[in-house]
Order: structure tokens, then C-alpha cells, then sequence
């Protein structure tokens, strides 16, 4: 039978991602409740991996145990009871991971109803989760699943200066968000800069409407953060009441404590700047700058402040501040030694992030830059799991991490090149060989007649 999510998940067909029973008394409010289905020894024998840390590895096999990486080399054993993948001809990659997604948040198909990512009813909505708005029933989870995607961060849209709390998951069948939050994985806030915030409030004429109300905007937010995190940890410390809790003042305050990742979206080169500025003022971290069309003209920058771009391989052109960007904007970065990752911000292109980065691996060697498909492959897998701070966990293929795999019919970076099966954890997610792992949503199955007519 086919698997489903949703309604299925209510008949136990799923193997992996319902999650281990809820425990309200014990376990926190909203915490992961994903659980790695048991699954038996794995080999896959005689492939080309690529690692996702910049090597490739010729007629060489990868032994998964217990969902995780046991070995990698040549002529492994594997116990009795093992499943024998032969990849000879085939390569295998980590699974790739899309650190910029709104599937669920914004699901297919793209009505008003499904409209969830933009709490556009204040320039800083930081108190909301994007985890709350997502729908795991959208089929764009199984269509992302088909092109490798093993892992993404959701995010709030961008309308506002402060968006919100991200949520990273597991692209996993499921019936609640909970059953697919990846483990550990620390929450993003989703800042903007740039045209958007300025745009949405200044056509209701209110602030902010340019960018130095944008400016403006942030620094009382921080102000108003540093001192609700001080009166707390003064509290915490027995010198004084604890403030009355604040959804919206707790996020900020966190980052300012270095457990929350700050995900900015921003385009040019002079705003990113200035925000580097501001995280100097009220001394945070910026983890990545998303979209970042003008990170060429400042990538030392980034480089000596370890700040991520989250790049299109090609996006460009579609409003004034995404007006210069290049198709070598990824290499470039890349080749200043900064964090370079290719991103999606879309349901489409998230089907296909192999192409993307291949797309702009070959800009970058048009440009004279010698650019491996090894090292390319760190862009969509390694890196981008460095910006979601899971790169102890998944995001290359080494001895430890979680088996996140995908076996490729051949490079990932040609245009031919299919995924044939995805695993998470060392579990079987997708085959496209086998319509029993071929993923279908309760949703995508449409509506069927029923007795008296109705449909």
C-alpha cells in the first residue's frame, strides 16, 4: 500500500518521524517529539560519494547502523541481517538541506488560506513561531523529498523587521510540526531589511517607511531587549523580581544569549554592513544573511565575521534592491573563504537545489575560479547545516552523524541527474523505483465520489 501522511499516520503505517508518545508533564511545551524509526544495517556498496566536506571518494561504501554513519571505505562487511545496496556507477551525498523554505507555512496550493508566514500586523512581530503556522499535510514536503531535501529551516516571511522564530525540520511524514522539528536544533529569528518592512508599513503611512526608520526600528526593539534580559538574569541571580514574561521581548533576549540564530534577509551590500554594525552595538551574532544578492562586494567582510550568505544561484533583477546581483555571487563569496550555501525560497527550486548549486558552480568556473563538484556539493549540504547549527548531526558523510543519504543516478550536478532513494536516520524515506516509498499527502489525493453523489 502507498504510504500517506496524515490520516494514515492514524493507521501506523509510517516508519519514521510519528514521533515517541507525548509526555506534556515531563517533556516541554513545543519541544521535538521526532523519533527515528528502528531500521536494519545498511550497505551501500561501490558508489562515488561525495561527502559534503569537500572530498570525493571513488568505489567506496557506506555502512549505516542504527541510523547512524558506521563506516566509510572500501570492501566493508556488514552484519547478516544488513540491507546490500548496490550503487556501483551511482553516487551518494548527504541528504541536502534547505536553509531558507516557507513549505508549510505558505502550502500549495497558494490561496489565501494558506497564507501563514507574514504576522504583518506590526513591524516586530518576534513573538510568533513560524512551527505554528505549518501544515505538514502540504505536498510540498513530498515533492522536496524527491529532489534529496532531507532538511530545511522554515521561516516567517519578510514583511516585517522582526518576523519571528524559525523552526528547522525533518522532511519526514507526519501529522503534527512537533513529529518533524529536528532534535537539538536551535530556533532562527527572521529579521529583514531593505524595501519589504519599508514597503508594507509605509503604505499603511505608518513607521517604519524608509530605511533609516527600518534603523531606528531594530535599535529600540534591542534597547528594549538588553534591558528585559538583564532585569531576568538579575532575577535569575537573586537580585530582583522577574519581569512579567514577554513572548516578543524572551525571543530577542535569547539571541542577545546566543541560543537563538539570527536569519536576515537582506540584499545589498551597505545594508548588511549596516547590520553588522548594529549586532556590534547590542553584541549578537548574525549566523546568515538570506537572499544577499550584493555579498560579492563585501564578502572579507562576511569572511572576518563568520556570517553565512544564503545565496540564489540566479535570482536577480525583480525589485530595485535585487538589481545587482550576479550569477557569480555564490563563488565569490566562496572563494573569500566566507560560509557560501544555495537556498531555495521556493517550492519549485527546493525540488531542485542540486541544479541550483550546479548552476552556480559553473558560473563560478566561467569566472576562471577551479570549483569541484566535492566542494560545490558543501553549499546545499555541510554549510548550510553550519547556519543551522546541525552540522554535529547531519550535513556531510563521517563517522558518527545521522545516516541522511541520497543515491543519485549519477552526478548531482547535471541536469539529468534524479535522486533514486533518500534515507533519514538510516530509514527509507523515498525510492523512485518503489510507489510504496513514494510519499503522497491525504491532501494531494483529492476528493473522490462518495455515496449520493457528493464529492
Amino acid at each position: 500500500m502507498r504510504w500517506l501522511m496524515g490520516l494514515a499516520a492514524l493507521g501506523g503505517v509510517l516508519l519514521a518521524g510519528c514521533g515517541a508518545p507525548e509526555d506534556q508533564d515531563s517533556a516541554a511545551a513545543f519541544a521535538s517529539r521526532y523519533t527515528a524509526a528502528p531500521s536494519a544495517p545498511l550497505l551501500i556498496r561501490g558508489a562515488t560519494v561525495l561527502t559534503g566536506a569537500g572530498e570525493r571518494l571513488d568505489n567506496t561504501d557506506v555502512l549505516v547502523i542504527d541510523g547512524k554513519i558506521e563506516r566509510v571505505g572500501e570492501d566493508l562487511s556488514a552484519p547478516r541481517d544488513a540491507r546490500i545496496v548496490d550503487a556501483a556507477g551511482r553516487y551518494v551525498t548527504p541528504g541536502i538541506i534547505d536553509v531558507h523554505s516557507h513549505l508549510g507555512v505558505y502550502a500549495s496550493p497558494g490561496v489565501d488560506a494558506h497564507s501563514d508566514g507574514n504576522e504583518a500586523t506590526s513591524p516586530n512581530t518576534s513573538e510568533v513561531w513560524a512551527e505554528h503556522s505549518v501544515w505538514p499535510q502540504d505536498p510540498g514536503f513530498a515533492t522536496a523529498l524527491a529532489g534529496g531535501v532531507t532538511t530545511m529551516q522554515i521561516l516567517p516571511g519578510s514583511a516585517n523587521l522582526f518576523g519571528g522564530r524559525s523552526v528547522t525540520v525533518k522532511n519526514v511524514f507526519a501529522r503534527t510540526v512537533n513529529e518533524m522539528k529536528f532534535p537539538g536544533a536551535p530556533h532562527g529569528l527572521k529579521m529583514a531589511c531593505g524595501e519589504n518592512p519599508k514597503r508594507v508599513y509605509g503604505s499603511r503611512g505608518s513607521a517604519p517607511s524608509t530605511r533609516m526608520g527600518n534603523m531606528a526600528g531594530y535599535r529600540k526593539a534591542w534597547i528594549a531587549a538588553s534591558q528585559y534580559r538583564d532585569k531576568r538574569q538579575a532575577a535569575l541571580d537573586g537580585q530582583g523580581e522577574m519581569p512579567d514574561r514577554d513572548l516578543a521581548l524572551e525571543t530577542l533576549a535569547d539571541v542577545l544569549d546566543g541560543e537563538i540564530l539570527v536569519h536576515n534577509h537582506c540584499y545589498r551590500a551597505d545594508e548588511m554592513a549596516a547590520m553588522i554594525e548594529l549586532s556590534r552595538e547590542f553584541d549578537y551574532q548574525i549566523t546568515a544573511f538570506h537572499h544577499a544578492v550584493e555579498s560579492y562586494k563585501i564578502a572579507d567582510l562576511l569572511a572576518t565575521n563568520n556570517i553565512c550568505s544564503a545565496l540564489w544561484a540566479d535570482w536577480w533583477g525583480f525589485k530595485m534592491e535585487a538589481y545587482d546581483g550576479i550569477v557569480e555571487n555564490v563563488a565569490f563569496v566562496d572563494a573569500a573563504n566566507a560560509c557560501a550555501i544555495v537556498h531555495s525560497d521556493s517550492d519549485i527550486d527546493i525540488q531542485r537545489l542540486n541544479q541550483e548549486a550546479a548552476k552556480a558552480m559553473a558560473a563560478g568556473r566561467r569566472a576562471g575560479l577551479e570549483i569541484s563538484e566535492a566542494h560545490a556539493l558543501r553549499w546545499i549540504t555541510s554549510n548550510a547545516a553550519k547556519a543551522l547549527g546541525i552540522d554535529d548531526q547531519t550535513g556531510t558523510i563521517r563517522v558518527g552523524l545521522n545516516a541522511d543519504l541520497v543515491i543519485w543516478d549519477r552526478t548531482p550536478f547535471s541536469v539529468y541527474s534524479q535522486a533514486q532513494q533518500v534515507y533519514i536516520d538510516g530509514v527509507l524515506m523515498y525510492d523512485r523505483n518503489d510507489s510504496d516509498f513514494q510519499p503522497v499527502t491525504d491532501f494531494a489525493l483529492g476528493r473522490v465520489s462518495a455515496p449520493g453523489g457528493m464529492q
